[in-house]
């Protein structure tokens, strides 16, 4: 939801340090951070695909990431992600490299003052970096059929800068999805906004956003913050049958017919749990991407503070 809330709550949010106000029951969300500071958090992300009531496959792939604060202005700061350790659940030897393939990887993110990111500041480091690690393990699985083609679309959803800023840095987002706002308990905001479209940044996708601060806790000095967000169903399945016809086109076998796909729809929930000073606590986002023909997608991912 990138600067999601600068567009549409700007006009809420004060200067005042202490994000909680007991008086008028509001919370805002704003990155009370200096150079120096530093949280580490563990990262679970989790990949559930059913068919009507049966699971297909059910995979699990978790690792860790330092966020270090590392510059900062009047009206900016410069953070740094550092993800390691990742594991998976998966027996199969290329989801294992692939899982892999971001290890020890560092992204710089530039936020304006309110803790809103504006963009990957180091991105032709993070294409340049992805690039050397799939060339590797494609030299290492080079007599699978067809894995160069398969690379080859992987390598496109790194290849400018806003490929990266939609599909490399999800985490990011989720973390900073309420910053830039100020909010009043159980009152219930609605409105549309332009999501990313990690099949194709160069045309974001249509959606209906409902947000609410669901608690207060001043004694622990954090609050709640919950959303749903739900991307226009035409849109999504145009756009993700086209992917489909390229990448059955590219791989040489037969498209599937759009009505063999169904209509996708596609829900996104979240629900953050977030300190006084702007730092994340706990955060889970919940997508579920379902077919009318019954296939249903669900991709759950859990940001903690170690």
């Amino acid at each position: 939801m990138k600067k999601l809330l600068i567009i549409v709550l700007t006009f809420f949010v004060s200067n005042a340090f202490g994000q909680i106000s007991i008086e008028d029951s509001t919370a805002q969300v704003v990155s009370y951070w200096n150079v120096g500071e530093k949280q580490n958090y563990s990262i679970s992300l989790q990949k559930i695909k059913l068919r009507e009531a049966d699971t297909i496959s059910n995979e699990l792939m978790t690792y860790n990431v330092d966020i270090s604060v590392i510059d900062s202005t009047a009206n900016s700061y410069a953070i740094e992600w550092r993800y390691y350790n990742y594991k998976t659940n998966s027996t199969n030897e290329l989801t294992k490299k692939l899982t892999s393939i971001g290890e020890d990887i560092k992204v710089i993110i530039e936020l304006d003052e309110f803790g809103v990111v504006e963009a990957v500041r180091n991105w032709e480091e993070v294409r340049d970096y992805m690039k050397r690690s799939m060339s590797q393990i494609q030299e290492e699985v080079k007599d699978l059929l067809q894995i160069d083609k398969i690379f080859k679309q992987i390598e496109e959803l790194y290849s400018s800068k806003e490929a990266i800023e939609s599909v490399a840095i999800q985490d990011v987002q989720q973390f900073h999805s309420y910053h830039g706002g100020r909010y009043i308990l159980n009152e219930i905001l609605e409105f549309s906004i332009k999501v990313p479209n990690i099949i194709n940044p160069q045309q974001p996708l249509d959606s209906e956003v409902t947000m609410y601060l669901d608690e207060l806790n001043p004694d622990d000095e954090n609050f709640i913050i919950r959303s749903i967000q739900e991307v226009d169903s035409d849109q999504l399945t145009e756009t993700t049958y086209q992917y489909i016809k390229q990448m059955t086109e590219t791989l040489g076998v037969e498209t599937p017919k759009k009505e063999e796909i169904g209509k996708l729809t596609n829900v996104t929930t979240t629900a953050s749990r977030i300190h006084e000073t702007g730092w994340l606590i706990y955060s889970v986002q919940t997508k579920n991407v379902s077919t009318s023909e019954g296939t249903t997608n669900i991709e759950e991912r859990i940001i903690e503070l170690n």
